[in-house]
């Protein structure tokens, strides 16, 4: 699993059938800097949204065959998933981030 920030949406008009009805968002992985701060990696990722995210929510993610194992994805083509909208992060001791 990874953390990430939700960048936006991918909207496509044809796609297989197993995929209908799943939002696509582009997010973008964070990394935890030495300092404990979290910073953008400048890589983007396609994921399904299983749980309702929305644009500049910090989100936990899961890729690879971890991500077909939720009820909204199982056997469909998926690589990644958003399974969580983050509230916390704390690290080295510190709140490094607090949605809201």
């Amino acid at each position: 699993m990874f953390i990430a920030r939700v960048r936006g949406n991918v909207v496509t008009s044809q796609k297989v059938d197993k995929m209908a009805g799943k939002k696509l968002l582009i997010i973008e992985p964070l990394k935890v800097e030495e300092t404990g701060a979290m910073s953008p990696t400048g890589k983007c990722i396609v994921a399904v949204d299983s749980i309702g995210a929305g644009n500049d929510d910090i989100v936990l993610v899961t890729q690879g065959s971890s991500a077909r194992m939720t009820d909204f994805t199982s056997d469909a083509p998926v690589d990644a998933v958003v399974i969580g909208i983050i509230d916390t992060v704390c690290t080295m001791g510190k709140v490094v981030y607090r949605k809201g």
